[in-house]
């Protein structure tokens, strides 16, 4: 794959746009994996840029702030030679009432190639795909829907992790790392688009993926979804060979939905006594941001097996993957590679 001039290959990414991860076959997630892998490279470079997307433009549009998604999103960007507009939605017209589609209007009046785009509600990024069919769409997270690219970056982190017990690289393993691998999430199901994601992935790669949450904080189409329910956190853990955290979203309601934090991690808190009981193999992630001492003691996470550091690295090489294989595939009008 020539990455470094922008030379021909077949996006995985259906349409160019990354709406859902659900929309991709496990080629295509593998396809995105790889490409994130030959990407690790540049960041060690004296000078971190490769030419690929030198012409293109990308739209930043963050209706919900999400200060770490946002700057691993314009740096994949930047890096890849790209122009980046980066709209600071809370000071704009949109406070003054401009409409979703208006400010879709003004981006492609801007000429821009791609957008990526974070909205607290749930389908915002289809409903601008529909009104902008020219322009190539990224969900960076979409109210309580989904947020493809921790997904993927979640995966890819975690094949990293893999690759490297079983002595070979990534791309080397394909997905033959996650057949018959048992994930477990917990926390805040209910209101967490990662997990919807995580799930999807981890499910689409051959993995068994279950669930454990307090009965308020477990989703209502759960039964929808590519995984099992355990009621008890401690049997859990006993099954697992991954255990992804999540935080209680107290900014959507979480807080209302048990009794207290207190109990929350008394009952699904990954404390340092349940972390001794893990047996050697097991694998620690977190999307972030972290409520250190709620579902997660500050030592546990810092542990060896804890991958939450790798986890915030590697946003920056997947999402130039992401972005490479949307716009990667033909060149803008006065381009050229000279």
């Amino acid at each position: 794959m020539d990455w470094e001039t922008g030379g021909e290959m077949i996006s995985s990414i259906a349409g160019g746009n990354l709406l859902n991860i659900d929309d991709l076959t496990r080629e295509a997630i593998i396809e995105v994996l790889d490409t994130a892998e030959s990407f690790l490279e540049v960041s060690t470079r004296a000078i971190k840029k490769v030419p690929t997307l030198k012409g293109r433009v990308v739209a930043s549009l963050f209706y919900e702030e999400s200060t770490r998604t946002r700057l691993s999103f314009e740096t994949a960007a930047k890096r890849l030679s790209a122009d980046v507009i980066s709209l600071a939605v809370a000071a704009s017209s949109v406070k003054k009432g401009e409409s979703l589609r208006d400010t879709a209007s003004t981006i492609e009046a801007l000429g821009v190639d791609a957008v990526v785009i974070r909205h607290q509600s749930s389908g915002a990024p289809h409903h601008v795909a529909a009104a902008l069919p020219g322009i190539r769409i990224i969900n960076a997270g979409d109210g309580q829907h989904q947020h493809p690219t921790q997904g993927l970056l979640d995966v890819f982190t975690l094949r990293q992790a893999l690759s490297s017990r079983a002595g070979t690289t990534g791309s080397e393993s394909g997905a033959e790392l996650f057949k018959n691998l048992k994930v477990l999430i917990v926390g805040d199901i209910r209101h967490s688009r990662v997990a919807r994601s995580d799930a999807w992935a981890y499910a689409t790669l051959g993995s068994t993926v279950r669930i454990c949450a307090p009965g308020t904080l477990l989703p209502d189409d759960v039964s929808t979804w590519p995984v099992e329910v355990m009621k008890n956190f401690d049997e859990a853990l006993e099954w697992a060979d991954v255990v992804g955290l999540l935080r209680l979203q107290n900014e959507r309601g979480s807080g209302t939905l048990v009794p207290s934090l207190a109990e929350f991690t008394r009952s699904h808190g990954l404390t340092q006594e349940r972390h001794r009981r893990l047996a050697p193999h097991v694998l620690i992630t977190h999307p972030g941001p972290m409520n250190r001492g709620v579902e997660i003691d500050s030592l546990v996470a810092d542990a060896d097996n804890a991958l939450i550091s790798q986890q915030v690295a590697n946003g920056v090489p997947v999402r130039m993957a992401v972005l490479y294989l949307a716009l990667a595939g033909g060149e803008p009008k006065g381009y050229s590679h000279e």
